[in-house]
């Protein structure tokens, strides 16, 4: 199992393979060596060489065998900083490594059956697989709609919607299983998978339509989420994910009246500017609501720690509590959280719907636009920062930011209603009789299907 190198995607994909070991097979997940070194200085860890993120799920009776791989670059290159190069480097370079891996795997372990795991960023793993005859296995980390977008690129080329110029707000209609969605809401990218099979970090019932379109055009999709809540995992199988160390704000939220916390959160990897931090901090001031801001040192970029404007802590007071890094569950968890002002990442729609917390949207980049529309159009369960006619690279301003922010905490009931529904069903889902715990059991059968008919080709051959 190898995932993309970011916070969003480790998340889900440490979770799969626990699931995965929790069902029989035997997993060797793959991490990048700076993400490693990540890992371990956040659990203020000295011995790096020693430091395994699977050892009590090992010691609970789970097969994973935890190592790295290199990905071209010294452990102190600035891989935000340099972030085009960096991933230029993966979809071009990074394959021989994995080439290389996937080979040494392969030989040190001559009499199992090998299958290959990996995140549907990536363009190669279809070329290495077929190498080596494995079947491969791709998980999509992101909802099921961005998914559907991307594998129609043809068709929004034949409509002049690909690719799409910023200052036309037009709507796409003719998407297999997509509700009618604005040019504004297309996400800035498009990516094609091919694969034996394809896991969504998503509910069957959530986007139903579109999952149910994917399977005409292919057998091999499941919605198996949310991963990172699956119940039917063995025991004692904590996992160190965060790639930060985590501030404990337990005590600063417990003072708190219930629902009467925003919580902000722009996720682990967008960056924004300066202009931008400083309208909503205002915003968040002047709005007089109680705040948990999720600041981190790297948000404007890698060498610019100090983004707040000067005297703003003073003037915030026990109002506000400005952090560098939580964990999310246990904040939007808290009854004193009433909403979340998020940047629209996949992770933090879905931990907002487990914990029933209405979403302030504010997509920055990826597919956050995308996402934004589910939130705001069709699940109806928060609101936009903005109205549909402002793009998203629009100046903001803290009056705006302080209206927006008041009216939606004055008025949570009616989103928490919405939202409570989708809990209920997202909730359900991951039950031994819900449609993710039926997809995933119909995917090992499925998988162990395949791999046992590709063994026995190449055997014959």
């Amino acid at each position: 199992m190898i995932s993309a190198p970011n916070q969003g995607h480790i998340n889900p994909f440490v979770h799969l393979a626990l699931k995965l070991a929790s069902n029989g097979f035997s997993i060797t997940f793959a991490h990048f060596e700076f993400v490693h070194h990540m890992l371990s200085k956040s659990q203020n860890s000295n011995n790096t060489k020693e430091f395994d993120i699977f050892s009590k799920a090992r010691e609970s009776g789970l097969d994973i065998r935890y190592t790295t791989i290199n990905d071209g670059f010294p452990i102190e290159f600035d891989r935000v900083l340099h972030i085009e190069e960096y991933w230029e480097s993966l979809l071009e370079l990074f394959p021989a490594r994995v080439d290389e891996f996937v080979r040494s795997i392969i030989e040190s372990n001559p009499s199992m059956v090998h299958f290959l795991v990996t995140d549907t960023l990536f363009h190669w793993p279809a070329s290495i697989a077929n190498k080596y005859k494995l079947v491969s296995v791709s998980f999509w980390t992101e909802p099921a709609l961005v998914f559907s977008l991307a594998y129609h690129t043809e068709a929004l080329k034949e409509n002049g919607h690909y690719p799409c110029k910023d200052d036309i707000d037009e709507e796409i209609n003719y998407i297999p299983g997509v509700e009618t969605i604005s040019t504004r809401d297309l996400m800035p990218y498009f990516k094609e998978s091919e694969a034996d099979f394809i896991l969504y970090n998503t509910v069957q019932e959530l986007e139903s339509d579109t999952i149910s379109a994917l399977n005409e055009q292919s057998h091999k999709n499941y919605a198996i989420g949310p991963i990172n809540f699956s119940k039917n995992l063995s025991k004692n199988t904590t996992v160190t994910k965060s790639l930060r160390s985590e501030s404990d704000c337990a005590q600063w939220l417990d003072s708190k009246s219930p629902n009467s916390v925003l919580y902000v959160s722009f996720g682990s990897l967008v960056h924004t500017s300066k202009q931008v931090l400083e309208e909503i901090a205002y915003g968040l001031l002047l709005s007089e609501v109680n705040f948990i801001w999720v600041v981190r040192s790297d948000i404007v970029s890698s060498i610019d720690a100090e983004v707040l404007p000067t005297g703003f802590k003073d003037e915030v007071g026990d109002k506000g509590l400005i952090i560098p890094w939580c964990n999310q569950i246990m904040v939007l968890s808290n009854p004193a959280v009433g909403g979340f002002l998020t940047h629209c990442g996949w992770n933090s729609i879905l931990e907002s719907v487990w914990c029933s917390t209405p979403m302030i949207c504010y997509p920055i980049t990826y597919d956050q636009p995308t996402n934004k529309k589910l939130v705001v159009d069709d699940w109806k369960i928060g609101i936009g920062l903005f109205d549909g006619t402002t793009s998203i690279n629009s100046e903001i301003q803290r009056d705006e930011v302080a209206k927006k922010i008041k009216a939606f905490m004055s008025n949570l009931e009616g989103y928490k209603q919405e939202i409570k529904e989708l809990q209920a069903i997202v909730q359900s889902a991951i039950e031994i009789d819900g449609s993710s715990e039926k997809n995933f059991d119909q995917f090992v059968k499925d998988l162990k299907a395949k791999i046992y008919s590709n063994n026995e080709e190449s055997m014959t051959n």
